[in-house]
C-alpha cells in the first residue's frame, strides 16, 4: 500500500522534486544520529538541522529541559522538512529520557567534550551511535557525561578550547559520515523506513495532502 500511495502523491509534485527525493534518500542514515541538550540559540539549533540534512542524519533527538528548541528559518534553509525531530519536554528529567531511548534502540552514547584525549578521527563507528552535544557555554551535562558510552572531542591547535556547537556538529559529522561511507558497515535506511520518509517527504511538499490522501483511499475502496 506504501508504494501505491508513493505513487500516487507523486503526481502532485515535479519530476525533478521526485528524482532528487530518490537520490536522497539513498544516503540517509540512522546508524549515526545527534542528541542536542538544552541548546537555546535558535542560529545555532538551525544551523546543525542543517548540516544533519547535509551529511544524510535522518534522526535527531532534541532535550528541552530549561529550553524551549527554537528554528530560524532563515538559517535552516528548510532542512527541518526532511528530517525526523524527536523531542524530549514532558519528563522530571528529559535527559535521562533520551538517553533511556536510544540504549533500548541500540545507540552507544558518545558525548562531545574538549575534557577528553580521545579524537573524533579514532571513534569506532562498527556499532550505532548518538553524538551528544551540550549548551553553547557549559558543554554536556554531568547526567550525560556519566551516562556516555565514550567522550571524543574535535582534535583543536590553537588557544580558543572549543568550536561553536553548530561548527562542532558539522565537523563531527563530516568526519564519521566520510568513515561511514567507506565502511562495510550496512547504513542505509531499510525498504520500509525509506518508504516511510518518502511518504513523509511527499506530504511536506503538497498542499493539503490529506484531501489528496483520503481521495487515494476512496478510488481504492472503489
Amino acid at each position: 500500500m506504501s508504494k501505491e500511495l508513493i505513487a500516487y502523491l507523486s503526481a502532485f509534485v515535479s519530476e525533478n522534486r521526485r528524482k532528487k527525493f530518490d537520490e536522497v534518500i539513498r544516503y540517509r542514515t540512522r546508524h549515526i544520529t545527534i542528541a542536542l541538550e538544552d541548546i537555546y540559540q535558535p542560529h545555532n539549533a538551525s544551523a546543525v538541522l542543517r548540516s544533519c540534512d547535509c551529511f544524510g542524519i535522518q534522526d535527531v533527538h532534541i532535550i528541552e529541559n530549561r529550553n524551549a528548541y527554537t528554528v530560524n528559518p532563515d538559517v535552516a534553509l528548510g532542512s527541518f522538512k526532511w528530517l525526523s525531530l524527536y523531542k524530549y519536554n514532558q519528563e522530571e528529567s528529559n535527559t535521562a529520557s533520551c538517553i533511556r531511548h536510544l540504549k533500548q534502540k541500540g545507540y552507544r552514547i558518545i558525548a562531545t567534550t574538549p575534557h577528553t584525549d580521545n579524537s573524533i578521527d579514532d571513534l569506532d563507528i562498527s556499532a550505532p551511535l548518538c553524538l551528544f552535544f551540550g549548551t553553547e557555554l557549559e558543554g554536556i551535562t554531568d547526567e550525560v557525561r556519566q551516562a556516555a558510552d565514550g567522550l571524543v572531542k574535535i582534535p583543536m591547535f590553537g588557544f580558543t578550547e572549543s568550536f561553536n556547537i553548530s561548527v562542532s556538529a558539522a565537523l563531527c559529522l563530516h568526519t564519521l559520515v566520510s568513515k561511514l561511507h567507506r565502511s562495510p558497515i550496512a547504513w542505509q535506511l531499510s525498504e520500509s523506513e525509506q518508504e516511510a520518509i518518502l511518504l513523509e517527504w511527499l506530504r511536506n511538499s503538497i498542499a493539503k495532502p490529506e484531501l489528496i490522501e483520503k481521495e487515494f483511499y476512496q478510488r481504492k475502496k472503489a
